[in-house]
């Protein structure tokens, strides 16, 4: 994990710096900022390894970015592209008169190998995140995003659904290190298959929807922890697929749907009980989904071997 502001510069260093070593340095980009406007730039980056790949985050000053032809052979990547504007919206122009309108939420693909030139379009600072997926060791891949254009998905299609889904998992890194250069994988095959690049009938491609509608399901989850009425058939006709289907997306995992949902409870429970000591048992067992305290009791017990009475009188003691 590396991670960098520009708060511990001096005004007149913060944009040089981001320049040349945040800009041409990581990205092989060249960036823009009008010479008034420089003493006020802030930027923020950070970013981690998962699963082979890279995944960055970058909080900044609005300003022009382009990636030339004199850029990547300066600095090539090689590398399959998955972005996410989550704020700072802008024009993105690539491929000769192909101009894009960039929207808040909006995800992009592209080689990053490819030029490209971006323009905000206001001045408040943008929120971006990337995640590059190298592709020298994986000739599929790498046939795969050969002269890809940075192009973003269509909102709220299928595929763009599952993209985001994974894209999330990873950001909020709740995706367990035993599975990530699989997970990994996958969001690139959905990134191709929604650029059409692949075959939607390839194992890989089928492979990897199911895996993005796991984590669309994990996510539902999560959303709806608290609520005792989460059934599977609920969360089946929210992601639009047979409540057989949606079993089925938890089998790879080793844990049914039901006793997923049970270990997000009882992780739930026990976060509350140890970061709000004075909050009665009862309480919490409904603040975690649980419809009986009998059950939350006994569900507790089998999952960490004591009462979640004995929890507290542990945490006491120290």
């Amino acid at each position: 994990m590396i991670s960098f502001d520009t708060d511990g510069l001096r005004p007149d260093e913060r944009f040089d710096h981001w320049c040349e070593v945040r800009a041409k340095g990581l990205f092989g980009v060249t960036i823009e900022v009008s010479r008034e406007r420089r003493p006020d730039f802030r930027g923020r980056f950070s970013a981690c390894e998962i699963g082979g790949a890279t995944i960055a985050e970058m909080q900044a000053s609005s300003y022009k970015v382009s990636r030339t032809w004199a850029d990547i052979k300066r600095m090539p990547g090689d590398s399959l592209y998955i972005f996410k504007q989550v704020s700072g919206p802008g024009l993105l122009r690539a491929g000769g008169e192909r101009v894009h309108m960039i929207a808040d939420g909006t995800m992009t693909t592209a080689h990053s190998d490819v030029p490209f030139a971006g323009t905000p379009i206001r001045s408040d600072g943008f929120h971006f995140r990337a995640l590059k997926i190298p592709v020298a060791a994986n000739a599929r891949l790498a046939a795969g995003v050969e002269n890809l254009l940075c192009e973003p998905l269509l909102p709220e299609t299928p595929l763009a659904r599952l993209i985001e889904a994974i894209f999330a998992a990873i950001v909020e890194q709740r995706i367990e290190a035993a599975d990530a250069e699989a997970t990994i994988r996958h969001i690139a095959q959905l990134a191709l298959l929604a650029r059409g690049r692949v075959t939607p009938g390839a194992p890989e491609s089928r492979n990897a929807v199911r895996h993005g509608y796991l984590q669309m399901a994990l996510a539902l989850l999560r959303s709806h922890l608290l609520e005792p009425g989460l059934s599977p058939a609920r969360v089946a006709r929210a992601l639009n697929i047979s409540v057989r289907q949606l079993h089925l997306l938890f089998e790879p995992t080793g844990q049914s749907f039901a006793r997923t949902l049970l270990a997000m409870r009882l992780a739930e429970a026990r976060r509350q009980l140890e970061s709000i000591p004075l909050r009665p048992v009862t309480e919490i067992a409904s603040a975690s989904g649980f419809d009986s305290v009998a059950t939350f009791y006994r569900a507790f017990r089998q999952a960490y071997g004591m009462a979640p009475g004995d929890l507290r009188k542990d945490l006491r003691r120290g």
